[in-house]
């Protein structure tokens, strides 16, 4: 059992999953290995997890099973041949926000269709300040938002910015050192919402709300075919009523070229916090 005294490190996951849970010295994270307990310990540590301490996690690790529950059961999506175990050459992603009490920064986990980490999502910029008006007020909505994108060691692979907005939006697609990708730009703001995938002044695709809520997303190439699509999972009435968590599964048909595979994958990861129309106003 750890206790506060105990050292950050490796420990037998005390959720009751097989492998190991990163304690950092005063709690349980969220970073987990698949290693036995007791066998070899991963040479490194987890990436930092920066949450604030008044972002309160009330879940536990995302286990491989529950994952592919997640892609096959409330998905409707079949196992998909092929994968190369990145951002950019899993067939299938499944990006889920990291449940929190209270959201006051975005986080979000992406792994492949058998529960495998390929990458994290985590919110940037957000200083004491902004803390305050987002958990206090809902005029965070209209703020500007900044995406970090990492790969499974952390590294940056690309950024998303939302500029400040008062009713459309649109996502700023950088690569890490600053060149900018293309833009996802809002198109309408009644009725079922769609998004044009700028690249230039050309447009090489779309993201269709497939309902006014914008649960569920089609996202199509410059001919309107259909080349990816986005379906939000339902996690169960308690996480969903008492929680901020939201959770997709997203499905890349085909192998797609640049820059057009770049702009979809970053369509996946902002649909939540930059992209959808909700409650919360953050669409």
């Amino acid at each position: 059992m750890t206790t506060a005294t105990t050292p950050p490190g490796w420990y037998p996951d005390p959720h009751g999953a097989a492998g190991l849970r990163w304690w950092d010295g005063s709690q349980w994270t969220d970073h987990t290995h698949a290693g036995p307990a007791g066998g070899g310990v991963p040479p490194q540590k987890p990436p930092q997890d920066v949450s604030s301490p008044w972002e309160v996690s009330v879940d536990g690790a995302h286990d491989a099973d529950r994952i592919r529950r997640q892609v096959q059961q409330k998905a409707g999506v079949g196992p998909v041949a092929g994968g190369g175990g990145t951002l950019f050459s899993e067939p299938v992603l499944v990006v889920n926000q990291k449940t929190k009490l209270i959201e006051l920064a975005a986080e979000y986990s992406v792994f492949d269709q058998n529960g495998t980490p390929v990458g994290s999502v985590a919110e940037i910029g957000q200083g004491p300040l902004r803390k305050v008006i987002r958990f206090l007020t809902s005029w965070d909505q209209y703020l500007s938002h900044r995406l970090e994108v990492r790969d499974t060691l952390g590294q940056p692979v690309m950024l998303l910015t939302r500029p400040a907005k008062f009713i459309k939006s649109r996502v700023i697609v950088t690569r890490p050192d600053g060149v900018q990708l293309g833009e996802i730009v809002q198109q309408n703001a009644i009725g079922k919402i769609n998004f044009a995938l700028m690249v230039g002044d050309q447009q090489i695709g779309a993201i269709k709300a497939e309902n006014w809520r914008a649960w569920n997303f089609a996202i199509t190439d410059h001919t309107g075919t259909e080349v990816a699509r986005i379906t939000k999972t339902f996690e169960g009435l308690a996480r969903t009523l008492f929680t901020t968590a939201d959770n997709y599964v997203v499905q890349i048909h085909r192998q797609l070229p640049e820059p057009l595979l770049s702009m979809v994958v970053a369509s996946a990861l902002t649909v939540d916090t930059a992209l959808k129309q909700d409650s919360r106003g953050l669409g």
